[in-house]
């Protein structure tokens, strides 16, 4: 088994006053006076070397993502929102939010009926968001990291008051809802939290260390500060990405990594754990083959959609170069669903003409209706959606 040469440093444990602020639950949780909770190590400035195990493994995975990148970069480059979907998706179902791709894109187009659904369209937009930031800043800052949450939270009415702010209360996980009695993981108390929320922003932006090490560790250690009080598992695996991006291993995509930890949740909780214990090899080689994983199959995903408009012209027949057709098969690889209203601007056509291009995709089994209404239908390329699904399943399929 691959080994640290030199060790990481484990979580210490503290005891603390704690007393419900709020009357609820049982006796027992009433009569809870004190818990321990977790402090990690500050790592800014922490050293730290790999065993050659762990370095080969990780630079065949920084290999492969830069493969992926660099090969099909001008093909996903287009796809980049879709792939930041596929990847919040993921990241939704590892805490326990399901939703299927129609209802994802109801949610996306205002339909506020299943709240898994408009959870995950706002895990894409806090993705996208925190990307974006990266991409303009050439840093991960505070700012940005808050601004994900906030946008992760903007439709959850018990959070409104915390959203885009690190905690002010004491959080744990699992256990009672009304204390921490029971609980397999209590984070550092509040008042720590802004120090090692900048502590961590200092590790995530060095240059001097393994890029995919430093994702995982700088994960890890999100996990345990835990910095709000909700969102934190999405938010966190989000900062994965900002900083392989940060770091210019993808520069054109997102790796969906998170559909590998999905499948394997609970092997992906064992070794955040084991982060707080010291060792952090077991989550940076799940890392190494999450990644391995999902540029291989993100490339497969590449190549099908490259061929797709191709395949949809053989069924539609003669299709104009430059007629709305056309402009609406380019638009839907990177753009699967939409409404009539959004297509006017694109395509630049008059209403009429616009309905009767759906129409005709419609016809030919192209585009599908998402959902039941007569008037301001939403409109789904069941081809590209099909194969985004398909793309989480083989990820999640793979070993």
């Amino acid at each position: 088994m691959a080994k640290i040469v030199q060790g990481w440093i484990a979580c210490t444990y503290q005891e603390i006053p704690w007393q419900q602020q709020v009357r609820a639950g049982t006796r027992e949780d009433r009569k809870v006076r004190s818990i321990k909770v977790c402090i990690p190590p500050e790592i800014a400035h922490r050293t730290f070397t790999l065993s050659s195990d762990l370095i080969a493994k990780s630079e065949s995975a920084i290999k492969a993502i830069a493969n992926l990148d660099n090969a099909y970069g001008e093909i996903l480059k287009p796809l980049e929102h879709l792939l930041i979907r596929t990847e919040s998706i993921a990241s939704s179902k590892i805490e326990n939010l399901f939703a299927t791709s129609e209802e994802y894109a109801q949610a996306q187009h205002g339909n506020k009926s299943n709240s898994s659904a408009i959870a995950m369209v706002a895990g894409t937009d806090a993705l996208a968001t925190l990307i974006a930031s990266v991409d303009l800043n050439k840093t991960i800052s505070d700012t940005s990291i808050k601004l994900a949450h906030q946008l992760l939270m903007k439709d959850v009415p018990r959070e409104q008051d915390s959203a885009g702010k690190y905690r002010r209360v004491q959080n744990w996980i699992d256990g009672s809802n009304h204390s921490p009695l029971g609980a397999i993981f209590v984070p550092p108390p509040p008042e720590m939290v802004k120090n090692l929320m900048h502590d961590l922003l200092k590790f995530a932006n060095r240059d001097d260390v393994p890029a995919l090490a430093q994702a995982a560790i700088a994960h890890a250690q999100f996990e345990t500060i835990h910095p709000f009080t909700d969102g934190n598992g999405r938010i966190g695996r989000a900062l994965v990405n900002a900083i392989l991006r940060r770091r210019m291993v993808t520069t054109r995509v997102i790796v969906p990594i998170a559909s590998s930890l999905a499948a394997h949740r609970t092997g992906y909780f064992e070794d955040l754990s084991g982060y707080r214990v010291g060792h952090f090899e077991h989550l940076l080689i799940r890392f190494a083959d999450a990644s391995i994983i999902a540029a291989t199959e993100a490339s497969t995903t590449a190549k099908y959609l490259a061929e797709l408009p191709a395949t949809w012209k053989t069924k539609l027949g003669i299709v104009r170069s430059g007629g709305s057709t056309s402009k609406l098969l380019e638009f839907l690889i990177s753009n699967p669903v939409f409404s009539a209203e959004e297509l006017i601007g694109v395509i630049g056509k008059n209403p009429s003409g616009i309905y009767r291009t759906i129409s005709k995709l419609h016809s030919v089994g192209i585009l599908v209706p998402v959902t039941t209404r007569k008037r301001n239908q939403i409109w789904a390329s069941y081809d590209v959606l099909q194969e985004l699904d398909g793309l989480d399943q083989r990820i999640a399929l793979r070993h």
